[in-house]
């Protein structure tokens, strides 16, 4: 006689990370309602929609910064409420947000590894391993295909995509399984954005799952696996990339039937 169980087996087609008609209020503000999202490894998830959208609401429920109000949230399969950003790095879940946390002043080890400082020796010789930081940011980023100049030259004088970069490399060596990237490319022009890219499909052949939080349907489906869409904090559809076209996913984002119906109220006012 075997006991039953309310764990989800986990198989190789278990999400890394999945929501099932998550919600969360705010008061009587409605910040996000019925989203569900599925984010699978070695798979790019992009969840696309305007400012006010429900998008930074979806990224902190994910991070662990807040927590859902209604529906399910499961990390391999578990039912998880995580309380903490912490906790959720803990699962393997690392958040890469637009505005990065690094200090300008310091050299790019310094910030790969900040937090996270190994140490040698003992007692009052104890001191941070600064050979071993330099070595391995050096390969992390080789690893990753990106080939800097000198680890020791301040963060800030990198390019915004390379600090980009920097970060989803940091998320790699660090063990994340799950990578949330908000609007990694909203700042970027065209040749940074497509290293940003590069790096973020760079993630996803490691095998990670990658949440892609973005306004540009044209960056999503360069890379994108499935494509959520909200809107004023609902979800108004959810797409696997062989069910939708580049500019059927552009239509959807700028307002489909709206914008229809927009075209046709100012052409009206112009007869």
């Amino acid at each position: 006689m075997t006991e039953e169980t309310d764990a989800t087996p986990v198989t190789e087609r278990t999400p890394l990370v999945e929501l099932d008609d998550v919600s969360k209020y705010y008061g009587n503000i409605r910040a996000l309602e019925g989203v569900s999202l599925e984010v699978h490894a070695g798979e790019i998830s992009c969840v696309l929609g305007d400012n006010g959208a429900g998008k930074s609401t979806l990224i902190k429920i994910i991070a662990g910064l807040h927590q859902h109000d209604a529906g399910g949230f499961r990390v391999e399969g578990e039912e998880t409420r995580l309380g903490s950003p912490r906790e959720a790095l803990d699962r393997g879940i690392a958040t890469v947000y637009q505005d990065l946390a690094v200090v300008p002043l310091m050299p790019v080890w310094r910030n790969f590894f900040l937090g996270s400082e190994p140490t040698k020796g003992v007692g009052p010789f104890k001191r941070m391993d600064v050979d071993f930081m330099r070595e391995t940011t050096r390969a992390e980023l080789l690893r990753m295909g990106i080939d800097l100049r000198d680890v020791d030259q301040p963060i800030g004088t990198l390019s915004g995509g390379e600090r980009q970069c920097v970060a989803i490399a940091r998320a790699v060596y660090f063990g994340a399984k799950v990578l949330v990237l908000d609007e990694p490319t909203a700042a970027l022009g065209v040749k940074q954005s497509g290293v940003v890219l590069k790096y973020v499909a760079a993630a996803r052949d490691q095998g990670l799952g990658v949440v892609l939080i973005t306004h540009n349907p044209h960056h999503a489906y360069l890379v994108g696996n499935r494509f959520v869409l909200l809107k004023r904090g609902v979800m108004s559809g959810s797409y696997a990339r062989e069910d939708i076209t580049l500019d059927e996913l552009t239509r959807e984002m700028a307002g489909g039937n709206e914008l229809d119906d927009l075209r046709h109220e100012l052409e009206g006012r112009g007869a």
